[in-house]
């Protein structure tokens, strides 16, 4: 019984989580039906919140919905990778956030436009984090 109200909740949450992404994409503004993805969400408010920042923190609070939800229903054990260290998947992904922070740090650092080289080179890193850390 447990274990169903438990997929009922996060069920509720992955709904709530859809229908917050579904509000930002509302919130971007638009001229003659084009969005303008990169415009504020919130015209002259404290912070210049467009849809990609937003996108990012929501992808983010997902993750870690989903991760929850993975160490709830499969706990595992820890592994030893290639650092040496015992990590779980909470440990890999956080490993991973922190170094494509620094990854795309320094792509925007050293002028590499567009950023998506950056997200690519992250998502890479991500991978190998998760396969062998």
């Amino acid at each position: 019984m447990r274990s169903r109200s438990l997929t009922t909740g996060f069920l509720a949450a992955a709904l709530l989580m859809l229908a917050v992404l579904a509000w930002l994409v509302m919130l971007v503004p638009s001229e003659d039906g084009v969005r303008e993805w990169t415009e504020s969400l919130n015209p002259g408010g404290w912070m210049a919140w467009t849809f990609p920042t937003a996108l990012f923190f929501w992808v983010i609070a997902a993750l870690l919905l989903a991760f929850t939800w993975l160490a709830i229903r499969s706990p595992e054990t820890p592994r030893k990778g290639l650092l040496g260290i015992w990590t779980t998947r909470g440990d890999r992904l956080f490993i991973s956030l922190l170094g494509s922070a620094f990854i795309n740090l320094a792509w925007l650092g050293f002028g590499g436009t567009p950023a998506w080289g950056g997200l690519i080179l992250s998502l890479i890193y991500a991978a190998a984090v998760f396969r062998w850390v």
